[in-house]
């Protein structure tokens, strides 16, 4: 099922209640009061999405007539749910100066470049909204940690989001799914789209691995899930 929250909801006593119907179920709840209040002071809509494999989230900036948007995919636990939506938040918090700064400049003053998107800036406000959930009371300790790690090396490397990615996994509805880098070489499996692929040797840091629908060669990330495991092919 999908939710869409817009900038100013009608119909209802205050913001906070809205988010607290629609949202709440998916965050945890030691982490609802600054989420919602961050929502009320942002001009800035929600939506819950059905499941991307492509992505976690998103975020578009306000254009034209049309207001800014963060969307969360539906399937993800309430801690990934949340660190998801703060990821997409800082985004927010970086257009939101962009633009104020985009709106002074006069003739004496060259604009000012867009931002990167997971630049020094985006770091900054991640790392700020991040800091008042970074407690027990919000995570268990195994994510906290992974979460910490992240946070202290963003823009650094993947290796601590593939350790966060690996932690989240445990609180995850049950799928079937494995990660590509447990699968032994020669493994044989299958992807949603009903595609078969058969693991082979590790490059850098992505799986070479072929598709037996069209014998095409296809590289994939250690942290990818699956669908099915097949037993290992001759």
């Amino acid at each position: 099922m999908e939710h869409e929250l817009k900038t100013r909801p009608q119909g209802m006593a205050t913001v906070d209640a809205l988010y607290s119907k629609v949202l709440g179920p998916y965050i945890p709840e030691h982490s609802q009061d600054i989420i919602f209040k961050w929502f009320g002071s942002n001009l800035i809509g929600l939506r819950i999405s059905r499941v991307r494999s492509s992505k976690l989230g998103d975020y578009r900036p306000s254009q034209r007539h049309l207001p800014a948007r963060i969307s969360v995919n539906n399937n993800l636990n309430p801690y990934d749910f949340l660190i998801t939506l703060v990821h997409e938040m800082a985004h927010h918090e970086v257009w939101k100066i962009y633009l104020e700064q985009a709106n002074k400049i006069t003739l004496f003053r060259r604009p000012r470049k867009r931002p990167q998107p997971h630049g020094v800036e985006w770091q900054y406000h991640y790392r700020r909204l991040m800091e008042p959930f970074m407690t027990l009371s919000v995570f268990p300790a195994d994510i906290l940690l992974s979460l910490e790690n992240y946070l202290q090396n963003l823009g650094t490397t993947s290796k601590y989001q593939h350790d966060l990615t690996r932690v989240m996994k445990d609180y995850n509805d049950p799928d079937g799914k494995e990660f590509v880098e447990n699968l032994p070489p020669e493994t044989i499996f299958r992807l949603p789209d009903g595609r078969t692929f058969r693991k082979k040797e590790k490059i850098r840091k992505r799986y070479r691995c072929i598709c037996l629908n069209n014998n095409r060669i296809y590289l994939f990330s250690r942290l990818q899930g699956f669908m099915m495991r097949h037993k290992r092919g001759k």
